[in-house]
């Protein structure tokens, strides 16, 4: 087998971080122990705390030498998301610094992929397969600018029509799009000029490694970090991920009320994560016994923290079911934990809870339907380990990272060719 030169420009490459870190690393995990070489140009760990992580600052970029290659990290400029003029430039002097290294690795690769968000690492990944004159896969974890709009974080009807056309663009000029859902695809190319092939965009869905995460006691260290919250006799609400403008983290916090006023202290309300949402729920748990908010974990917790809920929580603001899938979902259902959606209908999110049997959904935003989904979830045990454990099965069913790593390459050689 002919071993291939693959050059990755993404925005994290850390498994602890982001969902499209982990997602890229386990894939060129996968690529490189098939002997394929990887060059990785990405930022410096940052996207924990906003800030540059402790030992990685001080110089601009930094080079890490690997047998598979190499990965260089750009300083990401790091800005809070609720500064977007600040973190639109960040992503800005991040992506041509990025896309001048990729630019000059270029001639030592086969094929160039790009992930987004942001938008601005497609044009400096098309800048690189142009110099290198080689393919250019453009892959697409959030639909940007339809994400940012939904959400309200995007308002100005001049940046919103510049960050389309610079969408367009990047699409118009990949040789493939690469998105995870049907929905996604479908949005993706409604964007193409009638010229296009449709067939230049491709459904890869995320997955997670039912090898690697697997089922555990919900009794554990990081539930005992809950204290009395975490006694065996609570059941565990959990939402963990991004505390951000996608997340409505409202529910959360009007269900521990809701449960609160009924003096229902045998369910509590966890919420795991960072970002800018975070002082709200900060200000709401002071105030309630059943609402706790912890920190990231790092990656060595993340079984624990997906084990010690009895019931996972997943968020998405009405508008973004075509534009978001959110990863976690996957890790959820090989730990053998059910889930309970707020999520649009008929999104991959519904689609794969459905075909699983592992959790229910009700519509986005629906405060009503998501306190009285929780308080039915929560009073029958035994459905909860059922859904859980045909989550599990069909997380051993799925599609593994070997198999999404192999999608790639055979797709690679497909455009080489």
């Amino acid at each position: 087998m002919n071993h291939l030169r693959i050059l990755v420009l993404c925005p994290h490459y850390e498994p602890d971080t982001a969902p499209t870190g982990e997602v890229i690393t386990a894939i060129c995990e996968q690529w490189t122990a098939r002997g394929h070489r990887v060059e990785v140009v990405t930022s410096l760990p940052w996207y924990r705390d906003h800030a540059v992580a402790e030992g990685w600052s001080g110089r601009l970029v930094r080079t890490q030498r690997e047998p598979w290659g190499r990965i260089r990290r750009w300083h990401p400029f790091p800005a809070d998301k609720g500064r977007l003029v600040a973190r639109a430039a960040a992503f800005a002097g991040f992506s041509v610094l990025a896309g001048a290294d990729a630019v000059a690795a270029a001639g030592r690769c086969d094929v160039v992929v790009a992930m987004s968000p942001p938008l601005t690492l497609g044009a400096a990944g098309w800048a690189a397969a142009w110099r290198g004159r080689v393919p250019l896969v453009f892959n697409v974890q959030d639909v940007f600018p339809d994400a940012a709009v939904e959400t309200g974080v995007l308002r100005n009807p001049q940046a919103v029509a510049a960050a389309s056309r610079l969408e367009r663009w990047v699409y118009r000029r990949a040789d493939v799009v690469t998105v995870l859902s049907e929905g996604m695809a479908e949005n993706v190319r409604a964007k193409l000029d009638s010229g296009d092939d449709p067939q230049k965009v491709v459904v890869v869905p995320n997955t997670a490694d039912a090898d690697r995460i697997v089922p555990s006691d919900r009794h554990n260290s990081y539930r005992a970090d809950l204290g009395p919250g975490g006694d065996s006799d609570k059941t565990v609400v959990m939402y963990a991920g991004n505390l951000g403008h996608s997340q409505p983290l409202d529910l959360m916090v009007t269900a521990a009320e809701q449960f609160a006023d009924r003096g229902r202290a045998d369910v509590q309300f966890v919420v795991n994560g960072d970002g800018v949402a975070r002082s709200s729920v900060a200000a709401a748990a002071t105030r309630l016994d059943n609402l706790h908010l912890v920190g990231w974990q790092p990656p060595e917790r993340l079984g624990e923290v997906l084990a010690a809920a009895d019931l996972h929580v997943v968020l998405l603001r009405a508008g973004l079911g075509a534009s978001s899938v959110p990863s976690k979902v996957y890790s959820v259902l090989a730990a053998g934990r059910p889930v309970l959606a707020s999520v649009d209908r008929d999104s991959e999110v519904e689609r794969l809870l459905a075909e699983s049997g592992a959790g229910r959904t009700v519509g986005p935003d629906d405060v009503d339907a998501f306190c009285a989904a929780v308080a039915e979830m929560a009073d029958d045990t035994d459905g909860l380990a059922e859904m859980g454990r045909r989550g599990r099965s069909y997380a051993e069913q799925a599609a593994s990272p070997q198999q999404v790593a192999d999608r790639y390459l055979d797709l690679f050689r497909r455009l080489m060719r």
